[in-house]
């Protein structure tokens, strides 16, 4: 079988008008993800020698995102993705590079908290909104295959992000990463909202089907939610204990291929698994999916040099993607379009209250114990997450897809 013929599946996928353009102009908005955190604690681990600190700054800004998130999501359910999104990014550039100036300035460690939540809580999803372009554009199986490509893309984001920001902090200077990663997203943040062609129309709420509120608490997205703060707590630990792994061994450019590793592993498995049909429901495709994640992640407890950790972060990166592409496959399915957006914030909501507390209580665990005894944190979350999936395991299982049965409003019009 030729490649062509292997990736026809991803291929075909830009066919549908306009969708090239969104999906590289989103990934070019979503590069600033692991640079604007790994650069957080790159610069104020850089200008006050504290990971206790940067730890906390990087999983405040984490956490004011995943807080205003969803208000942002309704808001761009309600009017639409190009008026909400320009708003959001005008914002974003603002507050960003008033932390960056305060930081660099030695301003009041309480400006700096202050600042990084403004920034956070003004940070685009632009995630969510290419998958509900995709969602609008595709039906069935192609969806499975469209939500698995962009997990892949999340990961060149992931594999590309590290490197460039670490060698930006480390080469010039602290600041010159997590600015770099500020202006990338506000460039391409402004860009995506100006592609109106392949912008989904607005949904009015079906009054037959379930209500907007129902459905966003829904028992799939309840679990699908708590999950993913367990998952998201290795990613935020992993950024924090692996950039201090390399400087305890003297070598802090092999932070970043460290963590481009563990996102190369991720890329691979996502690309495989948008190419293969496994058996089962997509409840029981996401639960496999997790458990799987939750006893990879233990190979992080056998490292003990940087030789040892770059197979093992790659290795353990295999677990992410098929995790992460099967829970936002899950969640599309069970929720009207009406509140798809919103609804798929709610998975990164869930992912960034985990960064903030894994990266936290990672900048801690460094400080107090060394950043190999430090592993732990990353491991123990994600044996949380495969306990978690596991336990609300009957609740994905009984319950049923939603017939979407949203209506597109008028042009003009928003939904109330």
């Amino acid at each position: 079988m030729s490649p062509r013929s292997l990736f026809r599946p991803y291929l075909s996928l830009f066919a549908v008008p306009g969708s090239l353009a969104f999906s590289l102009v989103g990934w070019l908005a979503r590069l600033p993800i692991p640079m604007i955190g790994l650069g957080t604690v790159l610069l104020v681990a850089g200008e006050t020698g504290s990971y206790g600190l940067a730890g906390a700054l990087s999983g405040a800004l984490a956490l004011s995102f995943s807080v205003v998130s969803p208000q942002w999501a309704r808001l761009t359910d309600r009017r639409g993705q190009s008026t909400v999104l320009r708003l959001q990014v005008s914002a974003y550039l603002v507050f960003g590079v008033a932390f960056a100036v305060a930081v660099i300035a030695g301003g009041p460690h309480w400006l700096w908290f202050l600042l990084a939540a403004l920034t956070g809580a003004n940070s685009p999803n632009i995630g969510a909104l290419v998958r509900a372009r995709w969602a609008h554009a595709l039906d069935g199986t192609a969806r499975q295959t469209a939500f698995a490509y962009e997990a892949v893309v999340d990961e060149v984001v992931f594999v590309v992000g590290p490197p460039l920001v670490t060698l930006l902090a480390t080469l010039i200077s602290p600041p010159a990463g997590y600015l770099s990663g500020l202006f990338i997203g506000v460039i391409g943040g402004f860009w995506f909202a100006g592609l109106r062609s392949s912008e989904p129309p607005v949904h009015a709420v079906d009054p037959t089907g379930p209500s907007r509120r129902a459905a966003l608490l829904s028992p799939t997205i309840l679990v699908v939610a708590i999950v993913s703060v367990a998952m998201g707590a290795v990613f935020g630990a992993m950024d924090v204990v692996v950039v201090g792994f390399a400087q305890e061994a003297e070598a802090s450019a092999s932070a970043g291929l460290a963590l481009a590793v563990f996102a190369l592993g991720s890329l691979v498995a996502g690309l495989v698994y948008g190419l293969v049909r496994l058996p089962g429901s997509l409840a029981a495709r996401y639960i496999g999916c997790v458990v799987f994640f939750g006893l990879a992640l233990q190979l992080l407890l056998v490292v003990g040099s940087l030789g040892v950790l770059i197979p093992v972060a790659f290795v353990a990166g295999l677990s992410i993607a098929p995790a992460l592409v099967s829970g936002t496959s899950l969640v599309e399915a069970r929720v009207p379009r009406s509140a798809l957006t919103e609804a798929l914030s709610w998975i990164t909501t869930g992912l960034t209250l985990g960064v903030t507390a894994g990266s936290a209580l990672a900048g801690a665990a460094v400080d107090a114990w060394g950043a190999e005894s430090a592993f732990a944190v990353p491991a123990v979350a994600a044996g949380m997450a495969g306990l978690l999936v596991v336990a609300g395991a009957p609740l994905l299982l009984r319950a049923r897809s939603v017939d979407e049965g949203a209506q597109p409003l008028p042009a003009g019009s928003s939904a109330g």
